[in-house]
């Protein structure tokens, strides 16, 4: 991921740099926040997914020329939230070999899934790679080509107060969804071997986790700089979008607050990823404020915690970055991560 990649929200500027702001380092390491999940949490998740998958995962895989020998490039629609069709690229090596695992990949706040070649480092490095298209996005950096078609009541500009006086309606909840299908889809994939991993930064990595609570089953976790985790502490704490589209949404709308926050608890990633098993690889800058850092300490601190047996995890920590986080530094480290896992 080099600086500020495609799809994902850029970083403030104040006099060309920010202060520390957040909790000190040590603290971060040490900082599990007091929950606020919904008691019927898992069962509204069941229920939502359940019905979903009444819908075959994939719905059309076709070919597409893309000018490379070396890789070669399928336009995917899978079915997503209440079987709504969800666009993707899918990109594997051309040498017509064994079966892959799959990384499948989701986008940053805003962005689309763009054009084939924008993004070859995962099918370069010899796996499957099932680019997510984000329903509703992709008018900023790169462009999207999927609607979303369910409806909304007022929100504010953006799309995260999109529904959210509800966890049934919230946008976030349709995202959520996608993102859970979206592994459905990786597996019936041709050349896939049905082995899964689930990466993002930003939106993309709260997505990952979120996936990864919602299919548990999936092999590895890479999650950078994550968004749409621990949601009710970023929202007080930073001054920058996207999270002040809840702010000023709520300035609005001020006797929401109590509803909005209820919608946010069955939707932070923070909640689902404590339902994940597999291995995860975090990233943070301590000097990001659009995901602060102890937004995304919690969530890699409670990684996994509500079974029986934390899984493995690991949290790559860069003091002096913003939200672009490690950059290309990072993709190289979450290359080899993930070659020693799969």
């Amino acid at each position: 991921m080099a600086s500020d990649p495609p799809g994902v929200a850029g970083t403030p500027r104040r006099g060309g740099t920010v202060a520390l702001f957040d909790l000190p380092l040590e603290a971060l390491r040490e900082y599990r926040p007091v929950l606020d999940e919904p008691d019927d949490l898992e069962d509204f998740w069941a229920g939502t997914l359940s019905r979903a998958r009444t819908h075959d995962p994939l719905l059309e895989v076709t070919a597409e020329s893309n000018g490379l020998s070396l890789i070669e490039t399928f336009d995917v629609t899978f079915a997503g939230h209440d079987g709504a069709p969800i666009h993707a690229w899918y990109n594997r090596p051309a040498d017509a070999g064994p079966d892959r695992p799959v990384v499948v990949e989701y986008i940053g706040y805003g962005g689309g899934r763009g054009e084939p070649l924008e993004r070859l480092s995962w099918a370069a490095a010899g796996y499957g790679h099932l680019l997510m298209d984000t329903r509703g996005q992709g008018s900023s950096a790169s462009p999207g080509h999927t609607a979303d078609p369910a409806g909304s009541g007022p929100a504010a500009p953006g799309s995260l107060t999109r529904g959210i006086d509800s966890p049934e309606t919230s946008y976030i909840t349709r995202l959520m969804t996608d993102a859970a299908r979206a592994v459905d889809a990786a597996r019936a994939l041709p050349g896939a071997d049905g082995r899964v991993a689930v990466a993002g930064a930003s939106q993309g990595g709260g997505l990952a986790l979120a996936a990864a609570g919602l299919v548990p089953d999936v092999d590895a976790v890479i999650s950078n700089v994550p968004f749409l985790t621990h949601m009710r502490r970023a929202v007080d704490l930073v001054d920058t979008d996207p999270y002040q589209e809840i702010v000023r949404y709520l300035a609005i709308h001020r006797d929401a607050a109590e509803q909005v926050l209820r919608t946010l608890s069955y939707v932070d990633a923070l909640h689902l990823g404590r339902r994940a098993t597999a291995p995860a690889l975090f990233s943070v800058g301590l000097r990001d404020m659009i995901c602060p850092p102890s937004a995304v300490f919690a969530a890699h601190n409670l990684y996994g915690s509500a079974g029986p047996t934390a899984p493995e995890r690991e949290i790559i920590v860069y003091p002096f970055n913003h939200h672009e986080g490690g950059g290309s530094l990072q993709q190289r480290r979450q290359l080899d991560w993930l070659h020693e896992r799969l």
